[in-house]
């Protein structure tokens, strides 16, 4: 079994670089674009199912990904980005918002801790590994929860993480 897992592609707020947690923003052209080069990535996979976010960017990555390789799509609302509270919309670079990124226990103010999203993330993982033992697996999801999956998988210090970024289209293999 191998789990691949990447990164839908850009939208509009990732090219303002822009917190966009649960915000709900489909694909820009640039990410349409994207998306369509990590299906023909794929298509060198033999990939059995695609788990997809519920969210707009990510399910669009998806289709755009299932279609060109005939592959079936399940919304897994587990998926779905980290919710970032008040600081979605704001800029990535606000001193504020990174102060707080490094607090992993830290609750955003009416959103989520990354331990939360973390402990969300490997149940949903445990979850894959049984339901689909023996297939190969592709997640499109968020930045956020690809850097969770990966601490799922290896080992990384506080300052790995939070300098850890996975590209818009682009896909890890574990």
């Amino acid at each position: 079994m191998k789990l691949y897992v990447a990164r839908h592609g850009q939208t509009s707020w990732n090219a303002q670089n822009k917190v966009c947690g649960v915000t709900d923003i489909g694909l820009n052209k640039k990410g349409i674009v994207q998306a369509e080069k990590l299906a023909d990535t794929v298509g060198n996979y033999n990939i059995d199912i695609i788990l997809s976010s519920p969210l707009k960017r990510a399910v669009e990555t998806s289709k755009i990904i299932g279609r060109k390789n005939n592959i079936a799509i399940q919304i897994e609302d587990l998926l779905v980005e980290q919710n970032y509270g008040i600081y979605e919309g704001v800029d990535r670079n606000d001193p504020r918002f990174l102060n707080n990124k490094r607090d992993f226990a830290y609750r955003y103010p009416e959103g989520e801790s990354m331990l939360q999203v973390a402990y969300r993330i490997y149940g949903v993982i445990d979850k894959i590994k049984e339901e689909q033992y023996g297939k190969n697996v592709l997640i499109i999801s968020h930045g956020g929860v690809c850097r969770i999956i990966r601490t799922y998988f290896k080992d990384m210090t506080n300052d790995d993480f939070f300098n850890y970024r996975l590209e818009n289209g682009t896909l890890e293999e574990f």
